[in-house]
């Protein structure tokens, strides 16, 4: 007697729904907004590119308070300040050279911030604040995959239902690297984009500081 074993019968695929109509124009709306500057506080600060750039960090400098951002590479690691984009720093053959070394993807500070360790969102993992205590956010949005767009607005709510360019802002299109980590520093004075290419900075300064600390 020839034994047969019944095949289990293939399972058809779930199909994704239509987009609705409001998701339709939502997506057409998005596709359609150029690229534009951030708008008032904000300023562009560098454009640095970067090859093989793995991801990002925040830090403080001990000293004058700038936000600092820790670029980690294939390359070595790198840091920046916020405010004026200089280069401070670069170590190419760091310890821990990549933030998977250890298990809170954290790499060892270098320059002024040697002393300390820095979280590090990027390739492997990690996030970067989305919102400010006063109400910016930032949104990574992706109407057309792979190329996410970033977008930046105030008030709360999408960002997309208002006007673009006067409730929110397309301030970056990552249509040429992959993305690797967008955000705000812990003091919301910065906004960082990281792509597997180059890093670009926005900052409000060091005003801002001093206005929320004289509210506090």
């Amino acid at each position: 007697m020839k034994w047969t074993k019944n095949a289990a019968p293939v399972e058809e695929p779930d199909l994704e729904p239509e987009l609705s109509a409001y998701q339709q124009a939502m997506r057409k709306q998005l596709l359609a907004a150029p690229v534009v500057p951030a708008p008032e506080p904000w300023q562009p600060v560098a454009f640095v590119p970067v090859g093989g750039l793995l991801g990002i960090g925040f830090s403080s400098h001990p000293e004058n308070g700038h936000d600092l951002v820790m670029v980690v590479s294939h390359d070595g690691h790198g840091l920046f300040d916020a405010v004026t984009g200089e280069k401070i720093a670069r170590d190419r053959d760091p310890e821990d050279s990549t933030p998977d070394a250890v298990v809170d993807l954290s790499c060892p500070g270098l320059g002024p911030i040697a002393a300390s360790r820095v979280h590090i969102a990027g390739l492997f993992g990690g996030g970067l604040h989305t919102t400010t205590r006063d109400g910016w956010r930032l949104e990574v949005v992706l109407p057309a995959w792979p190329h996410e767009r970033v977008l930046l607005s105030r008030g709360g709510g999408l960002p997309h239902r208002g006007p673009h360019g006067e409730r929110w802002w397309h301030i970056f299109h990552s249509n040429y690297s992959e993305l690797r980590a967008a955000g705000f520093s812990p003091s919301g004075r910065t906004i960082a984009v990281a792509t597997s290419s180059d890093v670009s900075l926005w900052s409000r300064g060091t005003d801002h500081s001093r206005a929320e600390s004289a509210g506090a």
